[in-house]
């Protein structure tokens, strides 16, 4: 194939396996610290408020600072780009953990984040340049080092600080091991070709007017608020119905590897059958079986965690395609995606605060898992917007003054 052309790749397995390895990387500082967050409380001497900036702070700058990504990616082009993300998000771990007091803790948490948040468009600006023909495939490929990376970090974090004498002692681990995913990425993947690299084209402007990006700033929200809003609560929601601690949390391991494996699987297939809104219906509505199981059926907790594992498992790799779907630049790509990271991440921070309102509120969980089933309802008629048509259409380009010339 030739080289020229951004939008196919000679070794598209070697691709996969970057994306998958690179996003190995990305997750682990956030969801590993969740686990050590008592011991992190009890070295420090914090409220729990202050040490729950641990976990909030990368969230929000997931959001806050997506729109960053295309415009250093722009720059350098999306590989660098993305390599120089994971080294930040290396460089201030590193930092982090070995950081004498609360105020730089927090300080390196808000550096890890912004690297976390600039990555976030990259992936997107990848497929689009070097897997137009199959979006969904390498989309999985990445989404599932996601979701893999965060397992991984949730189930080791706990033994690796008994092992080595702390928490810090994790994060650091943590930290050694996303060098080796860096590595990985740079060799895997060859530099980056055409307009990205070049600056053939210049960074398009966020799509704040295209309701179709709007559409998917929703859809994505939803399916985060599901997600936070469940790995938040439904282990405290199963322990107040009588189930053990440790009986409540596998509920969560059941849910991720389930998950994993629907990342894995579903993405495989999407470029084949079916069309992309029906591919998010399905998912959804089988999330919301989940939910509806719950709610009705808690003594099956065990089976719902492993459908809504399926349901958003599934739909998360699926709604990370849709920028690629409905842009045709890797510079439009990049900022449908920047969009609904900021619109999506900000959203899905309301999901834990406002089911444990309802808690607190009500005196149990009951309201609160009633209102997931209310958002999976939303988040199904958000798909539903999203029309064959609408997402043909796309989002509209920037003005082709905006847009330097290319060659032929």
């Amino acid at each position: 194939m030739a080289a020229s052309s951004p939008g196919r790749v000679a070794r598209p397995i070697g691709l996969l396996v970057a994306l998958f390895v690179v996003t190995l990387a990305l997750r682990p500082q956030l969801v590993g610290i969740g686990p050590l967050l008592p011991r992190i409380q009890a070295d420090l001497g914090a409220s729990h408020a202050v040490v729950g900036l641990l976990t909030t702070i990368p969230i929000l700058c997931m959001g806050l600072f997506a729109p960053l990504g295309p415009l250093v990616a722009m720059r350098v082009g999306p590989r660098l780009a993305l390599a120089g993300c994971v080294a930040g998000i290396v460089g201030f771990s590193l930092l982090r953990a070995a950081a004498p007091g609360l105020v730089a803790i927090v300080a390196t948490t808000v550096g890890l984040g912004v690297a976390m948040g600039t990555a976030g468009p990259l992936m997107s600006i990848v497929v689009k340049e070097r897997a137009g023909e199959r979006p969904a495939l390498a989309t999985g490929a990445y989404a599932t080092g996601i979701v893999a990376g965060s397992l991984i970090a949730a189930a080791v974090a706990v033994p690796l600080a008994d092992g080595l004498g702390g928490w810090r002692g994790a994060l650091a681990v943590f930290s050694i091991v996303s060098i080796g995913c860096l590595v990985g990425w740079l060799v895997l993947l060859s530099p980056d070709l055409g307009r990205a690299a070049t600056g053939w084209v210049r960074p398009a402007a966020l799509p704040w007017r295209s309701p179709l990006a709007w559409g998917l700033v929703a859809v994505f929200g939803l399916q985060s608020i599901l997600y936070y809003g469940t790995i938040s609560w439904l282990p405290d929601a199963a322990v107040e119905r009588g189930w053990s601690e440790t009986a409540a949390g596998s509920l969560i391991a059941v849910m991720h590897l389930v998950g994993l494996a629907s990342g894995m699987a579903v993405p495989f297939v999407a470029d084949r059958l079916g069309t992309r809104r029906v591919q998010l219906l399905v998912t959804a509505a089988v999330a919301g079986v989940g939910f509806v199981g719950v709610s009705v059926l808690p003594a099956a907790m065990w089976l719902w965690a492993a459908v809504i594992g399926f349901g958003l498992g599934a739909i998360f790799p699926l709604c990370l395609v849709l920028p690629v779907d409905v842009a045709r630049r890797p510079a439009e790509v990049g900022a449908v995606a920047a969009l609904m990271l900021l619109g999506g991440y900000l959203i899905s921070g309301i999901g834990p605060v406002l089911l444990g309102l309802v808690r607190d509120a009500t005196g149990d969980f009951s309201a609160s898992l009633w209102l997931l089933v209310v958002l999976s309802g939303a988040l199904l008629l958000a798909i539903l917007t999203l029309t064959p048509g609408r997402l043909r259409h796309g989002v509209q380009p920037v003005p082709t003054s905006d847009v330097a010339a290319e060659p032929a």
